[in-house]
């Protein structure tokens, strides 16, 4: 008998907006996907205060955090914020982790979408994303929503530990 996790499907996942009860286990997802990856690095959300207080941040005007639930454990999440030093015109899509049983199953194309809809239903015109290459298969996904790379940051989200910018223009 194997001890590998049964794979879960679309139809095992709720997708929600972020509640205060959330904040301690997606910082777990958030920082357990980053070491995973080797990104547990200074200079990365793996380092930052906020990612213990995800509702509180994602409480700010023209921004939100979707939750992806199955049967009351996050298995990931994904958000749009309007990072500091952006233009008005330009979000950031943050926060995109999911656990090792949530990939491969179509969840990460349908939380950038739900993303994306937000973006565009907020008046808003790109959308920014600073990543790391160690985040391989992210960087595969964001290239196939058309996501372009861009040569140096933008805005002022201090996570300098992030050394690939994407732009998506809506």
């Amino acid at each position: 008998m194997s001890s590998e996790v049964s794979p879960l499907s679309l139809e095992d996942i709720t997708i929600r907006h972020i509640k205060p009860e959330d904040e301690a286990e997606l910082a777990n997802v958030v920082r357990s996907t980053l070491k995973e990856f080797g990104a547990d690095k200074p200079g990365t959300v793996y380092f930052d205060d906020t990612t213990d207080h995800l509702f509180h941040v994602f409480r700010q005007k023209r921004s939100v955090y979707f939750i992806a639930d199955n049967k009351r454990k996050i298995v990931g999440g994904g958000g749009v914020f309007p990072s500091p030093g952006l233009p008005d015109d330009t979000c950031e899509l943050v926060k995109m982790y999911l656990l090792k049983e949530a990939r491969g199953i179509g969840l990460g194309k349908l939380l950038i979408e739900k993303c994306i809809a937000f973006a565009r239903e907020s008046g808003y015109k790109n959308i920014y994303i600073e990543t790391m290459p160690e985040l391989k298969q992210a960087l595969k996904v964001y290239e196939k929503f058309d996501f372009q790379y861009i040569n140096k940051p933008m805005g002022n989200t201090g996570h300098f530990g992030c050394d690939v910018w994407m732009i998506k223009y809506l």
